[in-house]
């Protein structure tokens, strides 16, 4: 039986990087001990680590000028931590509402002390406006992918900001897309979407955006983590583990250019069932709509839960979507294989004609 898992994250990972983790459990590396149990301070797990980086730093072309940090935490932390570090002059941020977790990103802010300015934009993706005025603000936020609304800044239709640093909420495409490190100051993503299991939190910042006179939790401080390659206390060493053999496999299969490439196809499979479909829906803007993320609905919340009890009749899970909007999402990271979404095509024309 073959099970294909559309859940947003903790999400599925590639079945080589799993059957790998299989066979060296019991012994890393000929360790005789298990990755669960090695020391964060052995040489086993720093060559882990240092691999990890370099694998993150190939695959995204990462400038030297740029730190790569495993923090803990996830996106949620990251929330407290991107604020408490690059907010230090004018104690001000611009924040893009584009859904759910740039709202939780900015409520962060604002329960911290920092004064914020919240650009929307009624039914697309906001931009800052011609009169946006950049001094103001220590950096602007944007979500690049909402995991929720199914909605992507897409890397030729990034918000252009050129005073102040452009902080990328990268967490649920990830590597999914080629994006260029330089139009950033920070990027964060929780490897729990389309990297590694839940417990790692992957931040690329840029050096001058780290302050070592700023006196902040040291959990949350960025000079902490730069100055003791993210080994300040006891990391997260099976998700580092499992992140390193999966940007190992995104190396070995064409790196990002690759999966963006295959990841377009297979969201094109499914929106374009969805465009001619007379039940099942997607409401967002074609040049908006996420490669990793695909939202649906019937329209009818019983119909839509029926269609997840059907889905996972046929081995399909995790398709209902996010509790603060309902309807159907499936999620199809780099790890989906396409023969996943041809079955989940097959599986909503079976149900369509049976219940449409």
């Amino acid at each position: 039986m073959t099970v294909y898992n559309f859940s947003a994250g903790p999400a599925v990972m590639p079945k080589p990087v799993i059957d790998q983790i299989q066979r060296e459990m019991p012994s890393f590396e000929d360790s005789g001990m298990s990755i669960l149990e090695i020391s964060h301070r052995s040489t086993l797990f720093e060559n882990v680590l240092n691999d990890a980086k370099q694998n993150i730093k190939d695959l995204m072309h990462v400038p030297d000028n740029y730190h790569i940090l495993f923090c803990q935490g996830g996106g949620t932390g990251q929330f407290a931590a991107v604020p408490l570090n690059l907010a230090n002059h004018r104690e001000k941020i611009a924040f893009l509402d584009s859904g759910h977790w740039n709202k939780k990103a900015y409520q962060e802010a604002e329960q911290l002390g920092y004064g914020i300015d919240v650009i929307k934009d009624d039914g697309q993706l906001p931009y800052p406006s011609d009169n946006f005025d950049e001094t103001l603000y220590d950096y602007l936020h944007v979500t690049i992918n909402n995991t929720i609304e199914g909605s992507t800044y897409h890397p030729n239709h990034l918000p252009n900001v050129k005073d102040i640093p452009l902080v990328g909420d990268m967490s649920s495409n990830f590597m999914a897309e080629s994006y260029d490190v330089n139009d950033f100051g920070l990027i964060f993503a929780g490897a729990q979407k389309n990297l590694a299991p839940a417990g790692l939190t992957i931040v690329i910042v840029r050096d001058d955006l780290i302050d070592p006179a700023k006196h902040i939790p040291t959990i949350l401080n960025y000079e902490a983590y730069a100055k003791k390659n993210s080994m300040f206390n006891t990391p997260p060493v099976f998700p580092i583990y499992a992140a390193k053999l999966t940007t190992q496999w995104l190396l070995d299969n064409g790196g990002i250019p690759a999966m963006e490439k295959q990841d377009q196809q297979k969201s094109n499979m499914l929106y374009d069932y969805l465009d001619q479909s007379s039940l099942f829906h997607n409401n967002v803007k074609k040049d908006e709509r996420s490669y990793t993320n695909i939202v649906f609905t019937t329209n009818n919340d019983n119909l839509d839960t029926q269609f997840v009890d059907f889905a996972a009749d046929h081995d399909l899970i995790s398709l209902k979507g996010h509790r603060s909007i309902g309807g159907l999402r499936a999620s199809l990271y780099n790890a989906m294989p396409v023969e996943g979404v041809e079955k989940l095509i097959d599986v909503l024309t079976k149900f369509e004609q049976t219940r449409g």
